[in-house]
């Protein structure tokens, strides 16, 4: 005997989840195109995680962004739920994104299927405070609703992360969460964080220029 060891590797426990909706509602979700245009402009962005790792790898990044938060707020093991992920991702031989798109009759679907092996008994999940709050406030789920619920975070984060990149662009939402983290750092009240949220739609986001822009608010206010 070599070693005697568990594999992070489960994939014998798969969750399938799975979004569909009437092409139609996406309407309006952007003023450049139509819905149509939107869904075959996300089908070909997933198709590409299909074939390009650079792509596949932040793609499914984008999955863990959704389902680590779960993860980690129920007293799981994040790590060893990104390994196994990934691996699957590579399951075949080439590292591949873990979702796909299906449009047919007029419908949109987006599915994701990955192995979470994760629990709600043992571990930390019952003896940190922190985990055992979070799983009643997801309703006291059992290990298989938790992963249901894991997976389902992971796509919505996926969905949105995808939606921005083939519409406004995934910069806008983060310059506007840099914006906020700062102008919570000067403590801005509501009018100025208002204020400043419509300043820099059309200028750039720093650190120096917002502390300028805040402080010639506040002069202006006490005069």
């Amino acid at each position: 005997i070599i070693m005697s060891i568990l594999s992070n590797y489960t994939p014998e426990c798969i969750v399938e989840t799975h979004v569909e909706t009437k092409i139609e509602n996406f309407a309006n979700i952007d003023t450049s195109l139509s819905a149509k245009e939107f869904v075959y402009k996300f089908e070909k962005a997933v198709d590409i995680t299909k074939i390009d790792i650079y792509r596949a790898t932040t793609h499914n990044k984008g999955i863990f962004n959704g389902i680590d938060a779960v993860i980690l707020a129920t007293g799981n093991d994040f790590r060893a739920v990104e390994a196994c992920g990934h691996a699957y991702a590579a399951k075949n031989g080439a590292y591949k994104g873990l979702t796909d798109v299906s449009i047919n009759n007029g419908k949109f679907s987006y599915s994701l299927k990955i192995p979470l092996a994760i629990g709600t008994v043992g571990g930390l999940t019952n003896l940190h405070p922190l985990a055992k709050r979070s799983l009643e406030m997801l309703g006291n789920p059992n290990a298989e609703e938790l992963m249901q619920i894991a997976a389902t975070a992971g796509l919505a984060n996926n969905f949105s992360a995808v939606k921005s990149l083939i519409t406004m662009g995934i910069q806008v939402g983060h310059m506007k969460m840099h914006l906020w983290n700062i102008l919570n750092q000067f403590e801005a009240n509501d009018q100025e964080k208002q204020m400043a949220v419509e300043h820099y739609r059309n200028h750039k986001v720093s650190f120096d220029s917002v502390r300028s822009f805040l402080s010639s608010l506040r002069i202006r206010s006490a005069t």
